[in-house]
């Protein structure tokens, strides 16, 4: 709390600009998901430095990503009440240095703790981006291209992380694709002091409420036992009572969590946001995009490096085609949204991403990657289409004193997603022998079409004509 109300300061050196905030909201979610994209063309080389399973690869990403997903909600608050601004200048600085810590690891442990402070910063950039570019773009359709361009540049980010990443850790080693970060974290700190607006006066409700702190714990616990236990299931077993004691402990601190909820006057989240179907179906959503991207790309990682021995460099550049197509439909969906409405977006990008995960299922280790390509990009045009149609559903439904913390569970639910999609795929593939890893490969590309297809049929039938009038 004092080290963001020490930015307090900063706010008479701000010259307001909308797209100087475009560029520094971009950049803050740019850096976050290049970090989560880039790390998976590591992981053959981090197998290898750390002598690690399957088991270790997956806290590597899955530290960042738990702690990103427990704290979202809570950084949103935390943006609505102290300024959004500020508390997103504080992302920027916990990012960089927890970047510069991930570089100098010397250990598996060192890399997974300095990845949960990563994780802590960019809880703190996410849902707050969103709030300074909603602040800075009040006009809906110039809004929708903020937002479009916004998820544009980090698409670019998410699928480009792989190339990126994938040259650095061949020439320079895998602490390069935590150096990268660097810089990008200064250029977004000093262009949020130039170009974003001050904050200005807090609303009351969050002047006068405390944060959610008992709900903030209990979520971390659930998520943490529950991470854990998925994870290590594949090493442990399902019989184990550490597994079996962490599902039991997830499930009892989950059940906490919501009744805290329901009775604190200031909740993390405030369950009557779900009383509005659009953003309780861009929330649903937002976690099978996810589950399904997240999971397939961590899986795809370890096919191109463990299975069919192909150098860091070489995995990056099968990502490649995924880029193009992901910057291209971001941009277009944002303009799509005001001419063909969210619905009709939504379940067609979720069609399109399933029809692309379908094609994938014939995949084999000795397979040519060309075979892999057309559905790549179709897979990854239907994830294109969902996330600025997603993020413009959420934010048009609540009123502008709960753009922080609808952002933050919007955002959270996706990383939730995320977070359980490495787990449960990776528990799949944990036999890293050619055969069980190919059966666990299929099974988890079957698993994300069945839920992107449940996921397109509950946009059809939920999103209805009065949940399109409160976007209009």
């Amino acid at each position: 709390m004092p080290l963001v109300q020490g930015f307090g300061w900063l706010k008479m050196s701000s010259s307001s600009s909308p797209r100087g905030t475009l560029i520094a909201a971009a950049l803050g979610f740019v850096v976050v998901l290049l970090d989560v994209s880039a790390v998976n063309v590591a992981l053959g080389a981090l197998h290898r430095d750390f002598a690690t399973a399957v088991a270790g690869l997956q806290w590597v990403v899955n530290a960042y990503t738990l702690v990103f997903a427990a704290l979202l909600l809570t950084s949103g608050s935390l943006g609505d009440r102290l300024g959004s601004r500020r508390v997103f200048l504080c992302g920027f600085t916990l990012f960089t240095l927890a970047s510069a810590a991930c570089s100098v690891a010397i250990n598996l442990p060192m890399l997974v703790v300095a990845r949960l402070v990563e994780g802590l910063g960019a809880s703190l950039l996410v849902p707050n981006s969103l709030a300074i570019l909603k602040r800075a773009f009040p006009d809906k359709l110039q809004r929708s291209r903020a937002v479009g361009w916004w998820g544009a540049i980090g698409g670019i980010s998410l699928a480009a992380g792989p190339v990126l990443g994938g040259l650095l850790v061949t020439h320079w080693g895998w602490r390069s694709i935590f150096l990268i970060n660097l810089p990008i974290g200064l250029v977004g700190g000093y262009l949020t002091l130039q170009y974003v607006a001050a904050d200005g006066s807090r609303h009351p409700r969050h002047h006068d409420d405390g944060l959610d702190w008992p709900g903030q714990l209990v979520a971390i616990l659930s998520l943490a036992a529950f991470t854990a236990a998925l994870t290590e299931a594949g090493q442990l077993g399902w019989g184990s009572v550490w597994v079996q004691g962490g599902l039991l402990l997830a499930v009892v601190a989950a059940a906490g969590f919501i009744w805290i909820e329901s009775r604190s006057r200031s909740p993390m989240l405030p369950l009557g946001l779900f009383r509005v179907s659009a953003f309780t179906i861009a929330t649903i959503s937002g976690v099978i995009v996810n589950f399904s991207y997240y999971g397939l790309i961590f899986i795809f990682s370890l096919f191109f490096q463990i299975e069919q021995q192909l150098s860091p460099q070489q995995t990056g550049m099968a990502f490649l085609p995924m880029t193009i197509v992901l910057m291209g439909v971001n941009v277009l969906a944002g303009r799509l949204i005001s001419r063909m409405g969210a619905k009709r977006l939504m379940v067609l990008g979720l069609l399109i991403a399933a029809s692309g995960y379908l094609l994938l299922l014939p995949v084999r280790v000795d397979g040519a990657y060309g075979w892999l390509v057309v559905p790549m990009l179709i897979a990854s045009s239907g994830i294109a289409l969902m996330v600025p149609t997603m993020t413009n559903v959420t934010l048009s439904s609540v009123d502008d004193s709960r753009a922080g913390i609808a952002s933050g569970v919007l955002n959270s639910a996706r990383q939730v997603g995320g977070l359980l999609g490495v787990a449960v795929f990776g528990y799949l593939v944990r036999n890293t022998g050619q055969r069980a890893f190919m059966q666990g490969m299929h099974w988890s590309l079957g698993m994300a079409v069945i839920l992107l297809l449940a996921g397109s049929a509950m946009c059809w039938l939920r999103f209805g004509t009065d949940t399109e009038k409160q976007l209009s």
